[in-house]
């Protein structure tokens, strides 16, 4: 296929991490917007995004644009689309929206209609329909329609990208692992630093904070994506890719990573995710009470991700945790940079510290915040 727009899509808040990801794997000119980056590039080129990219979550490959006013010429213009060059009559395909146009009521009309048109074109080409659904597994496709201006993908990545193959044992609210490498290379870490994560539960903060020092490419650990399945794909290209990204893995990493939980169970999933990462044995897990985190003599990055307390009862037992969390940075960990990720914004008031940056990011729909404390002899508000 020829170069073409390449959206690459992730959470509120990501993009300018996702954009020096992107520039710093050779891409020229990226452009952000509020929920992805765009470049231009080849089919090809989106193999090497899928595998790369930390904090991305569907790596969108541009087929067409077109004005569209109603359902019949959304179905006109994507039947005119050569699908038979793209999908196998013998394939699945599914087809994935975000829809804004006063003549649909239900955006599962528009996915329909988009679907009809693919298969439709595919049985006139080749005497055969392929199969369609809801599966993300297979070919997936999307089609962007705000108000007139339409445009079809293909979403070469299939399954999201945070869904990195790693993470067997979740816990209770985990933190999205695209999410969590944002949040570890905002803290400007890369490996040259000791990376310490207090309550760590199932670990994805470590892990991730693992994969980076390493120079581990996310994309190895999984074995599917949705460019596997269509026609033209080469697997001796990604092979070629995945030989070259192993090869960039990094054989030791020179400063420590500490997990520690409070929860045995906690430490035992984080240790089974890990593993499955690929980055076990690069991680040193502790089970106790994160005051009795053991802190290298070294300027350490340490990391907490507490409890939101929705509730606002939750949130009143949470409170002391939160001046607790302060304490702890303020007495025991001089010389390092403290950095407390919460969706709660009244209690990160509690922790009694003023913090040099607040970055904005989301987790979900909750606003949460990274909160930066370079912790000095004597801190104080």
């Amino acid at each position: 296929m020829k170069t073409s727009k390449i959206l690459v899509t992730c959470p509120k808040g990501i993009a300018p991490c996702l954009a020096q990801e992107i520039k710093d794997l050779g891409f020229a000119g990226p452009q952000e917007s509020i929920a992805g980056v765009s470049v231009s590039g080849s089919i090809t080129d989106t193999l090497r995004l899928n595998l790369h990219l930390r904090t991305g979550h569907h790596v969108l490959y541009r087929l067409k644009d077109f004005t569209c006013e109603n359902p019949e010429q959304l179905y006109k213009e994507i039947y005119e689309i050569a699908w038979e060059e793209i999908i196998d009559k013998s394939g699945y395909v599914s087809v994935a929206s975000s829809v804004d146009n006063p003549t649909i009521k239900n955006w599962q009309f528009a996915n329909l209609k988009c679907k009809d048109a693919i298969v439709d074109r595919i049985y006139k080409a080749e005497g055969k329909r392929p199969d369609s659904g809801p599966l993300t597994d297979k070919t997936v496709i999307f089609l962007y329609w705000k108000y007139n201006s339409c445009s079809v993908y293909i979403d070469t990545s299939g399954e999201s990208l945070a869904k990195r193959g790693y993470r067997r044992i979740p816990l209770d609210a985990p933190m999205q692992e695209t999410l969590a490498a944002a949040v570890v290379l905002a803290a400007n870490y890369h490996g040259d630093t000791n990376f310490i994560n207090p309550m760590c539960g199932s670990g994805t903060l470590a892990i991730e904070a693992g994969l980076i020092a390493l120079g581990k490419a996310p994309g190895l650990t999984r074995q599917n994506y949705g460019f596997m399945h269509l026609k033209g794909y080469n697997d001796a290209i990604w092979e070629n890719l995945r030989k070259e990204a192993r090869g960039k893995i990094q054989k030791t990493i020179g400063k420590k990573i500490i997990a520690g939980d409070i929860n045995p169970e906690a430490i035992e999933a984080a240790r089974i995710n890990s593993r499955l990462a690929g980055v076990e044995k690069y991680i040193d897990f502790v089970v106790g009470d994160y005051r009795q985190t053991p802190l290298p003599n070294d300027k350490n990055i340490i990391m907490f991700n507490p409890g939101y307390g929705i509730r606002l009862q939750e949130a009143k037992k949470l409170e002391l945790t939160y001046k607790e969390i302060g304490d702890f940075l303020k007495q025991k960990c001089a010389g390092s940079t403290g950095y407390i990720f919460s969706g709660n914004l009244s209690l990160l008031k509690k922790v009694g510290l003023k913090a040099g940056r607040k970055m904005i990011f989301f987790n979900g729909p909750i606003e949460c915040r990274l909160c930066e404390y370079e912790i000095y002899q004597n801190a104080s508000q």
